[in-house]
């Protein structure tokens, strides 16, 4: 595909979620405020940057297990051109079904912990991009450092395959992973009823992401609220909502290139780290 059509798929796609949302968070969430918030255009250079360079090079990372996979003889290069492999061992034995649950599960609880590693020390730069939008709704969650994106996505697939599950359900992680994260960010106040012990919602998420005392590190699942249960960092208060987003430090950049510099900077100043650091 050339980056002509890919650029032209992006625009068509911004177009598409512009329409959606417009319609999940002004006319069933009933949101109200300026349709061009502070940030947007930022999050929309985001939005195909992503395609254009973060996309093609998660694409190449994720050739890292498959090499290894072919390296232990698992599998052989011809299988993964025909798309012939299927996973190997006990595993991949079971029925696509089962292998779904188990392998979301996992994926998920990954991707908990990699979301706190990115809260502490030199990670969190990379994770500040991210926290840096000061207006919450479905485009900020394309604000994503390609450091932290690539970390996230060669963590949350490769123990997976390399474990032998079946790739199409282990790679299909990724899209949904994506697709559910957007819906998290948008500007609704949904909390799922009874059902927000269950799987994660925008109210959830947006506790995450507030500078509000009390919500500082929580709330760290993508989609199964039970692994903050489990390890003590959820917060879901049902007397209020959550509010002021954005990063504590100060003077953070609010523009792309700012954004993609600055936490690479940090890791070649000696002896300064995060201003935020997380213990976990």
């Amino acid at each position: 595909m050339s980056i002509t059509s890919a650029l032209g798929r992006a625009l068509f796609g911004l177009m598409f979620f512009c329409l959606l949302f417009a319609f999940v968070e002004r006319v069933l969430g009933r949101a109200r405020g300026p349709w061009l918030r502070r940030g947007c255009w930022t999050d929309a250079a985001y939005w195909f940057f992503t395609i254009a360079v973060i996309k093609p090079m998660n694409r190449l990372a994720l050739m890292l297990p498959v090499a290894f996979l072919v390296w232990l003889g698992c599998a052989s290069v011809a299988d993964f051109r025909n798309n012939a492999y299927q996973g190997f061992g006990p595993l991949a034995a079971q029925p696509l079904a089962l292998q779904a649950i188990e392998v979301y599960l996992l994926a998920d609880f990954i991707a908990y912990w990699t979301h706190r590693l990115f809260h502490r020390g030199k990670w969190w730069p990379f994770h500040a991009v991210h926290h840096s939008s000061e207006h919450l709704d479905w485009l900020s969650a394309v604000r994503v450092h390609p450091v932290n994106d690539l970390v996230n996505k060669l963590l949350q697939a490769s123990p997976l395959l390399l474990l032998g599950f079946n790739p199409m359900v282990t790679l299909s992680t990724a899209p949904f992973f994506t697709l559910y994260a957007i819906f998290l960010h948008a500007r609704v106040d949904w909390d799922f009823g009874p059902l927000r012990w269950i799987i994660a919602t925008p109210v959830f998420h947006r506790w995450h992401h507030s500078r509000q005392a009390e919500a500082i590190d929580k709330n760290f699942a993508g989609l199964f609220p039970l692994w903050d249960l489990l390890f003590g960092t959820l917060y879901l208060p049902r007397d209020k909502m959550p509010e002021d987003f954005g990063v504590l430090e100060k003077n953070f950049p609010q523009d792309l290139p700012g954004q993609l510099w600055q936490p690479l900077a940090n890791l070649w100043r000696p002896g300064r780290s995060a201003d935020k650091t997380t213990p976990i």
